[in-house]
C-alpha cells in the first residue's frame, strides 16, 4: 500500500477570505496558530506574491530547522501557496522535493469564510519504507501524513481563535 501524499483539512471562520488571506499570506505571522512553524526569519515583508522567496523557522520538541520556500499561488481572497525545496539546521541548504503548502479561502454566507489546509509530500522519489522509517524517526513514532493531520487541525483551530476574537 502507497503513503498517503496529501492531507487536508477545512474549517468555517467569521471572517471574509481577504482578512484571511491577508493573514496566511504573511508567512511570518503563521508562528501565531501552527504549532510547529514559527514564522518566517525576516518579518514584515506583508502578502507575499508568486516567485517571493522566504525562510521559514520550524520546531518540534528540541529539534529546530529552517526551510526555504517559494510561493507558486498568491490569489488573494481564494489561494494561497508556496513550495518547500530546502532545508537545514541553522541555514537551508539540503536541496529537495520537500512539501506544498496550500490555503484555499471559499466564500460562505453571512461574512464566513471556509478555510482550507492541505500538506502535499513533494518527496516522490522516497520509497515508502524509507519515508516511513525516517517520518518515525523525526515525528517520534507516526508518519507524516498523521502527524500533519494533526497539525493542520491544530492550526486552523487557532486561526480560526486569532481571527473570530
Amino acid at each position: 500500500m502507497s503513503r498517503p501524499m496529501h492531507i487536508r483539512d477545512s474549517i468555517e471562520i467569521a471572517a471574509d477570505p481577504m482578512t484571511i488571506y491577508r493573514e496566511i499570506a504573511d508567512p511570518s505571522q503563521m508562528g501565531r496558530w501552527s504549532p510547529e512553524n514559527q514564522g518566517m526569519a525576516e518579518p514584515g515583508r506583508g502578502p507575499l506574491t508568486v516567485g517571493d522567496e522566504f525562510v521559514g523557522r520550524n520546531r518540534r520538541g528540541p529539534g529546530r530547522w529552517s526551510t526555504a520556500c517559494t510561493v507558486i499561488a498568491a490569489e488573494p481572497g481564494e489561494k494561497f501557496a508556496f513550495r518547500v525545496h530546502r532545508i537545514g539546521l541553522r541555514r537551508p541548504l539540503l536541496r529537495g522535493s520537500i512539501a506544498t503548502w496550500t490555503y484555499t479561502f471559499e466564500a460562505l454566507d453571512a461574512g464566513r469564510t471556509r478555510v482550507t489546509e492541505t500538506w502535499q509530500d513533494d518527496r516522490t522519489g522516497w520509497s515508502d519504507a524509507w519515508a516511513a522509517r525516517f517520518d518515525k524517526l523525526v515525528t517520534r513514532g507516526s508518519t507524516f501524513d498523521r502527524f500533519q493531520a494533526g497539525n493542520i487541525r491544530r492550526t486552523l483551530a487557532r486561526l480560526k481563535a486569532d481571527l473570530e476574537r
